[in-house]
């Protein structure tokens, strides 16, 4: 759990490359807990090597930057940046600041499935629920205190720490497993495109179904209409990207499908009873 994990205090730890005929699909490179305290701290995912890898790095105090192809996040407290490589990202401490956070690092066809899909879900800085963050850091203690753990040791903690993260994000989420299959593949397909088209007529064919017959069983199985539910989803990530991103709102509204920015803070003032921008400075003041 995390409370272990602070406990053990501060380590980086590197893990061996598996021996034996079998490859694995997830494989932990190595994990750490480290502190960094005004110091040159710069990450480039450029520079980084041709060899695929992912990290998972859960931020427990002070504050981190990243950009990510061209958008700043801001790694606070609660967050998780996700990342793959190699990839246009960087991240960094900035000059007078402190972060302290714990980190897995892994490779393996799997693993770069699994992160790319929950990037491009939930984009690069997430915050998944406190259970799933006491599960990868109980990984991340796995990884540190045995040096000499076995491959397949190694490859099961940093799959579970991946599992984690999975359900920290989409495990309390049951509407799209709960209905029948046509229904799910529409909602899996509106979560995946928010940033495209998405008129009833697309989401029929993606279901399967007839129009009038994807209309009335989408209302009977998620109590909105297909309309309604596309509007909340992207009401729903752009607020997520208000928060986690410094991306201008006309950019936030594109990527989310809204027709343009002042068409977006108008359907945001009337949901929230204020704008984009003054949320955005809400949220970042913790009001």
């Amino acid at each position: 759990m995390l409370s272990d994990l602070i406990a053990h205090g501060h380590k980086i730890q590197t893990i061996a490359p598996p021996r034996g005929p079998l490859g694995f699909h997830v494989m932990a490179t190595g994990a750490g807990f480290e502190k960094r305290v005004n110091e040159v701290y710069n990450w480039e995912g450029l520079k980084r090597g041709d060899v695929p890898f992912v990290i998972i790095q859960h931020t427990i105090a002070g504050r981190g930057e990243l950009d990510y192809a061209g958008a700043r996040h801001v790694l606070l407290p609660g967050s998780t940046m996700v990342l793959s490589f190699p990839h246009a990202n960087r991240y960094w401490l900035d000059r007078g600041q402190t972060w302290e956070y714990f980190w897995i690092g892994a490779n393996g066809r799997e693993a770069l499935r699994l992160m790319r899909a929950i990037i491009d879900l939930r984009g690069p800085v997430v915050t998944p629920a406190a259970s799933a963050v006491d599960r990868m850091a109980e990984a991340c203690v796995r990884l540190m205190r045995s040096p000499e753990l076995l491959s397949g040791e190694a490859s099961a903690a940093a799959y579970e720490a991946m599992m984690a993260l999975h359900d920290g994000l989409f495990g309390a989420t049951p509407a799209i497993t709960n209905v029948a299959p046509p229904i799910a593949r529409a909602q899996s397909f509106i979560a995946e495109h928010l940033g495209e088209p998405l008129g009833v007529d697309r989401l029929a064919r993606v279901a399967g179904l007839s129009r009038a017959h994807f209309v009335r069983r989408f209302g009977d199985e998620t109590g909105q209409s297909p309309s309604d539910f596309v509007f909340a989803a992207r009401m729903e990530r752009a607020t997520r990207l208000l928060i986690a991103t410094d991306q201008p709102v006309a950019a936030i509204a594109a990527a989310t499908g809204f027709a343009n920015g002042n068409y977006f803070a108008k359907a945001f003032r009337r949901l929230n009873g204020i704008s984009p921008s003054d949320y955005r400075s809400a949220a970042a003041s913790g009001r």
